[in-house]
């Protein structure tokens, strides 16, 4: 029997949030795209799509303006409510960075010192991690290069990483005077043992993307590079056979030395010469999202939220606070941190002397602007 007879309004509504006010195309700037689902022959699916949302920065490493922040929430409320819609990749331009956290030029010269309005700011970041979270579409991160500060934390909220084999990993914080808690000080101790999420949190030791898929915090890594011949080439940078360090069987660490150096310098030359080919990480992100295609929408959110639940938990519990305490930090020791890394090219340390700071603190010194100069680095 046929159900015509009952009135139903036809159609489809709109349940965007946002325009393309928050795109754009020329860096710095969100690049928002919807690309045409594709099976494993490449054939288009008709009328199904890919939200891609690509931090486009690259002359900073991909590191968010503001601006940035706004357009990230506006990409993944737009998939969140786009019927069309299978799946989110959020990605960076170019080969360099996925992303390198908040802009430090920014931070330094507008942010730092004016605590109201970083917290501002912080409420805008924070936004972004929950529309990662939040977005009903299954999110891969792809990461194309470093993936380190906040640039590691909002990777960390996406639900399954692919990486290029030159992608570094880690904090920043403590260095360069914040803290991960942007989401790393809540997500790594689920993902990793309490020491290692403890350890990767605050040495600032960034992590080859070998040893993040040995340590489970990725899916997949791929080469990007090719030798003379054409074959694939695994990163030079990198020792990639196990091997005992210290009494510890050990995996994915950087080679030292001048033959890291030398290897270091093949690798840049390539990546200046546009050397190189995302076609195995891009094969990667198609694999994962045909799969998604292939599943009851419904029930898939409901697998992909039953696992997010867990970092969301732990998300939410700090969230608010840690905004707090990160826009007060901004009277001190990361208006010191940000303004070292900022005026490197001046100073040439992109760190202030910290032996100096932990002496004058053990003197009782006031935390002023003599404080501060003492320091910081000097112009050459």
């Amino acid at each position: 029997m046929s159900l015509d007879w009952v009135p139903r309004e036809h159609g489809k509504k709109d349940h965007s949030r946002y325009g393309s006010e928050h795109w754009g195309t020329e860096a710095p700037c969100v690049v928002y795209e919807k690309k045409p689902l594709k099976d494993p022959k490449g054939n288009v699916v008709e009328g199904l799509f890919v939200s891609w949302i690509q931090l486009n920065n690259p002359a900073q490493y991909n590191s968010y303006t503001t601006e940035m922040v706004k357009g990230v929430v506006a990409g993944f409320e737009n998939a969140s409510t786009d019927r069309e819609v299978v799946a989110a990749v959020f990605t960076g331009a170019g080969p360099m960075a996925f992303c390198t956290g908040g802009n430090t030029k920014e931070y330094s010269e507008y942010y730092s010192k004016r605590p109201e309005e970083y917290g501002a700011y912080m409420e805008l970041f924070n936004n972004m991690v929950d529309s990662i979270l939040m977005c009903k579409k299954p999110v891969i991160c792809r990461v194309n290069g470093m993936r380190v500060a906040g640039g590691q934390e909002i990777g960390l909220a996406c639900d399954i990483a692919v990486s290029s084999d030159l992608a570094i990993f880690g904090q920043a914080g403590p260095r360069h005077g914040s803290a991960p808690v942007g989401g790393s000080s809540d997500f790594l101790p689920w993902f990793l043992t309490a020491e290692d999420a403890m350890w990767n949190c605050i040495s600032c030791e960034m992590w080859s993307a070998y040893k993040m898929k040995m340590k489970n915090m990725i899916s997949k890594v791929v080469p990007v590079l090719k030798d003379e011949n054409g074959e694939w080439l695994r990163n030079p940078q990198i020792i990639t056979d196990t091997y005992v360090k210290d009494g510890e069987i050990v995996y994915g660490e950087f080679k030292t030395g001048d033959e890291f150096k030398k290897a270091r310098a093949f690798v840049y030359d390539k990546l200046k010469k546009d050397e190189y080919d995302f076609s195995l990480l891009d094969a990667e992100v198609d694999k994962i999202v045909w799969t998604f295609a292939n599943l009851f929408p419904g029930c898939l959110m409901m697998s992909v939220d039953g696992v997010r639940n867990k970092k969301k938990f732990f998300w939410d519990q700090s969230k608010n606070s840690n905004r707090h305490w990160l826009a007060t930090n901004m009277m001190g020791e990361a208006f010191l941190g940000f303004g070292a890394f900022n005026t490197k090219k001046i100073t040439g340390a992109d760190t202030i002397d910290f032996l100096k700071c932990r002496k004058l603190i053990a003197e009782g010194a006031l935390v002023n602007e003599d404080f501060m100069e003492q320091v910081l680095g000097k112009p050459k």
